[in-house]
């Protein structure tokens, strides 16, 4: 079985279609998303709907919940959390009822999936000393997705020492344990501006990718609807 990973949509109505376009032309059995479907873009309904849609199984983020009222948005910054309350005000009443009835984190078909960490779904993993603190929790899975960072990347742990790999494609090694973020599909951070995703094969590899989007009309979308103009400008600086 391949599965399609993406995390972090963010209302990027644009990036998402093109990611799906790209995995639609692919072998793959399911789409799994980690999380953060709405927040900073300008098209949350459309996004829920096709999650809706296509049935992907999804995890509530940080986002979802502030967006759907779960949460207030108190530690988002200034442009985050305008965005966040604009989102709330968007939202149709099935779709907000829908994220919040997403979970925080879950397993598929024998690998774990959380939206920030298996210690806190809010957690940040951004080395490999924040890693080295979520692989005992892993239990009996000895792979693990991740999104929330919005920056790909793949930390594995064997015999006491963690590796940290930004190869685009890792086979799997018995005895090993992974945690894998597939980096956003609606804002990466990682200084490349395509969206990113990542398909992983059961029969043990990852393989990360990356898709060409309209950037152009997300940032329009964007500053029409009175987001703050740092959202626009991000997404061409992959930042």
């Amino acid at each position: 079985m391949r599965y399609a990973i993406i995390s972090d949509i963010h209302a990027n109505l644009e990036a998402f279609l093109a990611v799906l376009a790209e995995i639609d032309k692919s072998d793959t059995g399911r789409v799994i998303c980690l999380g953060d479907i709405v927040g900073y873009g300008a098209n949350p309904n459309e996004c829920v709907d096709i999650i809706k849609e296509r049935q992907i199984m999804s995890l509530i983020g940080n986002h979802d919940k502030a967006a759907c009222g779960i949460t207030e948005p108190y530690n988002f910054n200034p442009a985050a959390r305008r965005a966040v309350l604009w989102t709330r005000d968007e939202l149709t009443l099935a779709n907000r009822v829908y994220l919040s009835g997403l979970p925080e984190e879950g397993t598929a078909d024998g690998f774990m999936i959380v939206h920030g960490a298996p210690s806190d779904p809010d957690k940040y993993i951004l080395s490999e000393y924040d890693a080295a603190e979520e692989f005992p929790l892993l239990g009996e899975n000895i792979l693990c997705f991740f999104g929330h960072t919005h920056v790909r990347v793949l930390y594995s742990y064997s015999g006491g020492d963690i590796e940290v790999s930004m190869s685009e494609r890792v086979y799997f090694t018995e005895g090993t344990s992974y945690l894998v973020n597939p980096g956003s599909v609606g804002q990466p951070r990682d200084r490349d501006p395509r969206a990113a995703y990542l398909i992983y094969d059961d029969r043990g590899d990852v393989e990360f990718r990356r898709v060409a989007y309209s950037i152009e009309g997300a940032q329009k979308k964007i500053i029409e609807s009175g987001l703050d103009r740092v959202l626009a400008e991000r997404l061409s600086l992959g930042y």
